[in-house]
């Protein structure tokens, strides 16, 4: 425990909020899509296309991807085939841009 202590401490207090943004939205992002997935097979109410590119755009891009292969969802829709992993590079060239120049 003490190891992690250290490497926090080495780091602002900016980085380690950024982290933990990126943390929270790419979990809920993915539990979101579980959620969907769910309903979808119940032929229930489904969470908007938009909603969850939305979530993508604001960093939640990864959350998606890693839903989209564990639940087998939205494989098939070219939106999210081609969509989400452009989303998530333009997430990572942000990531560097806030790392290397903000913090």
């Amino acid at each position: 425990m003490e190891f992690f202590i250290e490497i926090i401490k080495n780091y602002s207090s900016g980085v380690l909020v950024y982290t933990f943004y990126l943390l929270l939205i790419n979990v809920l992002t993915f539990i979101i899509m579980g959620i969907d997935k769910r309903k979808a097979m119940k032929n229930q109410w489904r969470v908007k296309e938009f909603t969850f590119m939305v979530l993508a755009l604001l960093g939640g891009a990864i959350g998606i991807i890693l839903a989209m292969v564990i639940f087998h969802h939205k494989n098939s829709k070219k939106k999210f085939y081609y969509g989400i992993p452009i989303l998530y590079i333009m997430n990572k060239i942000i990531s560097v841009i806030l790392y290397n120049y903000l913090f």
